[in-house]
């Protein structure tokens, strides 16, 4: 059978023909506006750009082109709306001047910080003030005497060296006092770069980037390489700067015990491992280290700790604002100590303040990394210069450092000569590598002996490490430390506890008495001033025992 074709009707009611004609002129005028709009659009400089961004991004996802045009519409309705309308105009309840006044008579705002303690009244109270310019031999304002200053960083000796001082006025003569702004702005002047060249040629390496304050050094370090996603594998005992450095960086934190490079290993391992086990890609990765511990004077393997940064490949930031212009031969670190190449460290940062006696710091490696922080080092971006004076007083310490190596060897003389001293002494446990200059010591007996649990691995998750003894009363030690400090100063010798910020810092170490050794003072003024020191230990542990 053939199939018979059915006519297709059209079915169109009067109505919906009446509709159609007249909605023809509003769409004709509709048209024509979008024409007029698109054609003064496109006039305005940089719509085409719009207009293709727009066209692209709406293929790609349209699910944006709705979420922006919300935008849009939200931020429109956000200026447009009044912001001086009162809501609750009408409802508010009205108060007389008196009742004003007395409300403000009756309020008492909460302090800002607690009240201080007795023991911090006396702690505040007990620093010593300095009368004139400090050095070898300062006078204490209190009492008008002049004192054997073992307490400040004047390693090499060159607080008070009359060249120095020369050459500072001439520079404060020529260039002003400040330098007025950053140094990624116009605060930079010649002499700071001829500051960073000494530098970078003193220790061999290609460039340095010189920071106007020490502390902030270390801390502006970090974050410029280390990000959210990076792993740092730092010593539980690094000092402050460094653990607001890692703060800041908010990157993956593990840790290994104090200055125990086998722990270092373990930890390097385990990170491996963890990162293997997650299938996680390879990040970022550094090792963060003192090379002279500030906390206890301890120093690092420095060959060893080179071996296991290549073994496992890690960058190296290692902070030597202890141990430049201290330890070496002629000054120049744990680098020239055990003869291992400044290049060999990543990231090698020191201290003008403490090893020349100046201000700022520095941070000395490759081009490549200097050159970075000069965009992405906030303290170098943020803030202002070092006076040109005192990077002129940095640049003539390095080369009294160069054409002075008995400065460097009558310091080591006198460090051994403080601790032969101390370590005869009764009562206290002196501390730290006997090559660093700055010698610590704490009470012998614990102040307390609960006791604790010993045998504990440590964990790299926290910072915190295992009891390992008896522990102490934290107070009750310093308060004892403070009356030996107390007394070395009645008797001519300015020294000073190691302070800590309580609170603050991620582990609270025990209390010790710092003395920093310098190489002003000859080898019969340090070990009678040791002796001084001695003689107040025995005298104030004596007292408690009666």
């Amino acid at each position: 059978m053939s199939s018979v074709p059915v006519p297709s009707i059209e079915l169109t009611t009067p109505n919906t023909a009446a509709g159609n004609t007249s909605l023809e002129p509003l769409l004709t005028w509709l048209t024509l506006i979008l024409a007029q709009l698109e054609r003064t659009f496109y006039k305005v400089p940089g719509s085409a750009v719009i207009a293709r961004y727009v066209r692209s991004s709406h293929q790609n996802d349209p699910g944006r082109t709705v979420l922006e045009l919300i935008l849009i519409v939200f931020a429109v309705r956000t200026l447009m709306q009044s912001r001086s309308r009162d809501k609750s105009e009408g409802k508010l309840i009205k108060f007389s001047e008196k009742e004003v006044d007395e409300l403000v008579d009756e309020w008492t705002p909460e302090p800002l910080s607690a009240p201080l303690t007795e023991w911090e009244q006396r702690d505040l109270a007990s620093v010593p003030v300095i009368a004139g310019p400090n050095g070898p031999k300062p006078k204490i304002l209190s009492t008008g005497k002049t004192v054997v200053n073992l307490a400040s960083y004047n390693f090499a000796g060159l607080a008070g060296n009359e060249h120095i001082k020369e050459r500072a006025i001439e520079t404060l003569r020529k260039y002003g006092l400040g330098s007025c702004g950053p140094p990624g702005f116009y605060g930079t002047v010649d002499v700071h770069l001829e500051l960073e060249r000494d530098i970078a040629d003193f220790l061999g390496t290609e460039s340095t980037i010189l920071y106007s304050q020490g502390f902030i050094t270390i801390s502006s370090v970090i974050p410029a390489f280390c990000k959210r996603g990076d792993v740092i594998v730092a010593d539980r005992a690094v000092n402050f700067a460094i653990q607001k450095g890692i703060q800041i960086s908010r990157s993956t934190v593990r840790w290994y015990d104090h200055n125990d490079l086998k722990s270092l290993e373990d930890v390097l391992v385990s990170v491996e491992k963890d990162r293997r086990k997650r299938g996680a890609p390879i990040t970022r990765r550094f090792i963060i280290t003192e090379g002279i511990f500030e906390r206890d004077g301890e120093i690092v393997d420095l060959p060893k700790l080179i071996e296991l940064k290549h073994k496992y490949k890690y960058r190296l930031i290692l902070d030597e604002s202890i141990s430049f212009g201290s330890v070496g031969r002629t000054g120049r670190g744990l680098t020239e100590l055990y003869n291992v190449p400044a290049s060999q460290v990543d990231m090698l940062i020191g201290s003008v303040a403490n090893g020349l006696c100046s201000a700022g710091g520095f941070c000395t490696g490759s081009t490549i990394v200097t050159e970075h922080q000069r965009i992405n080092g906030t303290s170098f971006v943020f803030s202002a210069s070092m006076p040109p004076l005192l990077a002129v007083a940095g640049s003539e310490g390095i080369s009294y450092l160069r054409n002075t190596p008995s400065a460097l060897t009558t310091l080591q003389e006198n460090v051994r000569a403080v601790r032969a001293v101390l370590e005869k002494t009764e009562g206290i446990t002196v501390v730290g590598h006997r090559a660093s200059p700055i010698v610590h010591f704490h009470l012998k007996t614990p102040s307390t002996a609960n006791g604790s649990a010993n045998g504990i691995a440590s964990s790299p998750m926290t910072v915190m490490p295992p009891p390992t003894g008896p522990s102490f009363d934290y107070e009750v030690e310093e308060k004892i430390l403070q009356d030996i400090v107390d007394d070395a100063l009645a008797n001519g010798v300015f020294i000073t506890r190691a302070k800590r910020l309580s609170g603050q810092e991620m582990i609270e170490t025990r209390p010790t008495v710092r003395i920093a050794v310098t190489a002003a003072l000859t080898k019969k003024e340090i070990e009678k001033a040791a002796g001084v020191v001695k003689a107040s230990v025995v005298k104030v542990l004596g007292k408690r025992r009666a």
